[in-house]
């Protein structure tokens, strides 16, 4: 009798999320949480819409990103940023201190590697904007997604929803972060992703203007493998 084989869906199993992924979590905003995207906007808020303001945040970003902050709690006298996966619920939120609190970033206890920041706004079809935090985002734009961080780590949710839909990517981590970067693209373009490495100098991607990041997108080029040697043999 002749032995029958099972002829398995590769590509099913290696993008299959729900195999791929633990549960994402879901969480709450901070107690006291106040929303800066209302139009009734207390007192306790001038220090930091003033922080905002020095940061070159626009009220139209605050309502995109749905920016708030703490005046008391746990997590008093930072902003929060907060991040909905593809059903509207908290998945994380960025905290960020607008005055002498420190450190000036506190995470919330969740995982990052089941989640990606703020889901819900992202058009997989479209390339994407890989930056390093979520002020990055706010200036690099729609369809930007911060990795809190300079690793992407394959086995994460990011990455993964990118091989799955073949997302372009337009890669712009500061310049301290060269060598990571370099790793991630290197990883994106083992699995044949379209990869654009947007030059950035001794400025964060948060310090510059949505005009300025636009034109540096505009005249960054497609990562090929010999180019990506040349650049990877000038970084050390």
């Amino acid at each position: 009798m002749e032995e029958t084989v099972e002829i398995t869906d590769f590509s099913k199993d290696m993008f299959d999320t729900t195999k791929t992924f633990v549960k994402e979590e879901v969480i709450s905003l901070p107690e006291g949480f106040v929303s800066l995207a209302n139009k009734n906007i207390p007192k306790t808020a001038a220090y930091a819409t003033s922080y905002l303001r020095g940061r070159g945040v626009s009220t139209r970003d605050i309502k995109y990103w749905k920016i708030g902050y703490c005046p008391s709690g746990e997590y008093g006298g930072r902003i929060i940023i907060p991040s909905f996966n593809n059903d509207g619920r908290v998945n994380y939120f960025i905290a960020r201190s607008y005055g002498n609190t420190w450190p000036r970033y506190k995470n919330p206890p969740a995982q990052r590697n089941t989640m990606v920041f703020n889901e819900l706004y992202i058009q997989w079809e479209e390339p994407i904007h890989l930056v390093e935090g979520a002020f990055d985002a706010i200036k690099a734009g729609p369809n930007s997604i911060p990795i809190l961080g300079s690793t992407l780590r394959e086995d994460s949710k990011l990455f993964q929803m990118i091989i799955k839909h073949r997302t372009p990517v337009y890669i712009a981590l500061d310049k301290d972060a060269e060598k990571k970067s370099n790793r991630i693209v290197k990883s994106l373009m083992q699995h044949d992703i379209e990869v654009y490495k947007i030059a950035i100098d001794d400025r964060d991607v948060g310090d510059m203007s949505p005009g300025e990041f636009k034109q540096r997108k505009n005249q960054a080029v497609t990562t090929s493998s010999d180019n990506f040697i040349l650049r990877q043999a000038l970084s050390f």
